[in-house]
């Protein structure tokens, strides 16, 4: 193996995995909902975790409501969960040394993130870590949310690499499938679904803390892809 691995990329997921905001994002959810009079269950959060608020609030209020509707309640509900990440926002074990071991060994690395730019900011400025990502891409940049395979592509892009030279990260069922949709292979973290509902993942695990580049090098889809170690 050389000391570094150059044309290769990592895309990952933003909540969930490189930061544990799912319970804010719950929160934030039931309290949209308590305002605007809607029902919300944990089953409907957990199936759609991962994917946009347009798709979300089209599915709990049916796809006739009003575009500014839709941007009126989608608003509320991000302003309350950067309120709620204000108040306790921390980096998972493992996250720093798995960003610090890819960056030494020369891999490009993104962030394909279903939330509006206004979270990754507060994230990136809190814990620091806008020097580790060479690209980002937020919702604010793509036309069609996860399972679509648009934000996994637009960051490939913006990284310079073609999609087989691209491993995603993700914990989301939605996530999952935008990256096989993309031609990606994808890491899964079980830190928002069961590894039964991730099965379609090349590779899952509990934590990131588990990860090592290697990892990355040997996957099964990544080794066709031509993303294996040198002999």
């Amino acid at each position: 193996m050389t000391s570094t691995d150059t044309g290769k990329g990592v895309i990952f997921d933003l909540d969930g995995v490189l930061v544990d905001t799912g319970w804010a994002h719950r929160q934030a959810w039931y309290d949209l909902a308590d305002k605007e009079g809607f029902q919300m269950t944990d089953e409907f959060f957990y199936s759609t975790f991962g994917m946009q608020n347009y798709q979300i609030l089209s599915m709990l209020l049916g796809p006739q409501l009003p575009a500014q509707e839709i941007e009126r309640m989608s608003q509320w509900k991000e302003k309350r969960y950067r309120e709620l990440i204000g108040q306790k926002l921390t980096l998972p074990a493992g996250v720093k040394e798995l960003l610090d071991e890819l960056k030494n060994r020369g891999f490009l690395l993104a962030i394909g993130s279903s939330a509006p730019r206004a979270n990754l900011e507060l994230i990136f400025r809190r814990l620091n870590l806008r020097h580790y990502f060479d690209a980002h891409i937020t919702k604010e940049e793509v036309s069609k949310g996860k399972p679509s395979p648009e934000t996994f592509l637009k960051a490939a892009e913006k990284l310079s690499l073609p999609p087989s030279r691209c491993v995603v990260v993700e914990d989301a069922v939605q996530g999952v499938e935008a990256a096989r949709a993309a031609g990606m292979p994808v890491i899964a973290v079980t830190t928002s679904r069961s590894r039964a509902d991730l099965q379609k993942a090349d590779l899952i695990v509990d934590s990131l803390s588990e990860l090592k580049a290697e990892d990355f090098l040997r996957l099964p889809a990544g080794a066709r892809a031509g993303l294996q170690a040198d002999d």
